[in-house]
């Protein structure tokens, strides 16, 4: 394989619980023979495994947007899955909005051909959201986190990015979804609202892989934003079942909650997960968009359900450690 033929693909959040599953995908493709180059972005240095996977790593911090200068050099393709997730306005805008478009500017200046931006369905807002379309949405988001990664994601587009905005992500490695689940399940014990409400979910390996497709695919994908969970949704009464199935969770009680029930019981215990937290798990909170996957000539698998069994015994010992 000739040099010209080579991809240099840089990452950022390769520490992260997606962006570390999507690294590993690429280091694997690489080990394979794909004629990559990886490099990772960071404040700290490598992790151990990037480094024996032969990855090229450079230090550099998204809050201090001069150390990102020519972090895109000779690239073909960019990969942006770092953010902050917590913290004040200004931490998030910190990372969120002025470190993506130093990022995006340093990708814009050295040509490169290919971005892939990860965001968030958070940026939609209260729901309840059911099979809504992202070209007849208009976002609404409410905590820093999502106000300023829809900000992010105008320098990405203006760059010519794919964005990606996934709903809930679970797997091995998930600290906020199920962990949530449980402790709401806690406070407000019984099937909120029957069970009905329909969710967009992934799995993280198969985001993973989505995103690594975007990466390497023959032909890019049109630049725009897209949702980028699994096509089917989910019942929440369904996804609970299935995560008493496998011991994550202990038997839920056969108790029908209506949502002003679920509400006065959730503040009537007290707890980290708040009212928005609950309405996005037991309110409809799914969007009608396949495009990605097709686009990407990547199947998005058999879905969460399915997945479970192999992060079963993540959850539970996570569960086990926080409880």
């Amino acid at each position: 394989m000739s040099r010209q033929d080579t991809r240099r693909i840089v990452l950022t959040g390769v520490t992260g619980f997606i962006g570390g599953r999507a690294a590993a995908a690429l280091a694997r493709a690489r080990a394979a023979g794909a004629p990559l180059v990886l490099r990772g972005v960071g404040r700290s240095p490598a992790p151990e495994w990037w480094s024996e996977a032969g990855g090229e790593w450079v230090v550099a911090d998204l809050a201090t947007p001069d150390t990102l200068r020519d972090v895109c050099r000779d690239a073909t393709a960019l990969v942006h899955l770092a953010s902050r997730i917590g913290g004040d306005e200004e931490s998030c805008a910190a990372v969120n909005v002025t470190g993506t478009e130093a990022l995006m500017a340093d990708a814009v200046r050295h040509g490169v051909g290919r971005i892939v931006h990860l965001s968030t369905a958070a940026v939609h807002g209260p729901g309840p959201h059911r099979g809504a379309d992202p070209a007849g949405l208009v976002p609404q988001p409410v905590s820093p986190a999502s106000r300023t990664r829809l900000a992010g994601e105008r320098y990405a587009l203006d760059a010519g990015a794919v964005v990606l905005r996934p709903g809930l992500v679970l797997g091995g490695g998930d600290r906020w979804v199920v962990p949530v689940v449980a402790e709401l399940l806690a406070r407000v014990p019984g099937r909120w609202d029957g069970g009905k409400a329909r969710l967009s979910v992934v799995e993280v390996k198969d985001l993973a892989r989505l995103i690594a497709a975007l990466a390497v695919s023959p032909e890019p994908v049109a630049p725009g934003v897209y949702h980028a969970s699994h096509p089917e949704p989910v019942r929440v009464g369904d996804l609970l079942d299935r995560l008493v199935d496998v011991g994550v969770l202990p038997p839920v009680p056969d108790r029908d909650l209506d949502w002003p029930e679920c509400l006065a019981r959730l503040a009537a215990t007290r707890g980290g997960p708040s009212e928005r937290q609950l309405a996005l798990l037991a309110q409809d909170n799914w969007y009608r968009d396949d495009r990605i996957w097709r686009a990407a000539g990547c199947e998005p698998g058999p879905g969460v359900l399915a997945r479970l069994d192999s992060s079963a015994g993540w959850y539970r010992d996570h569960l086990a450690s926080h409880w």
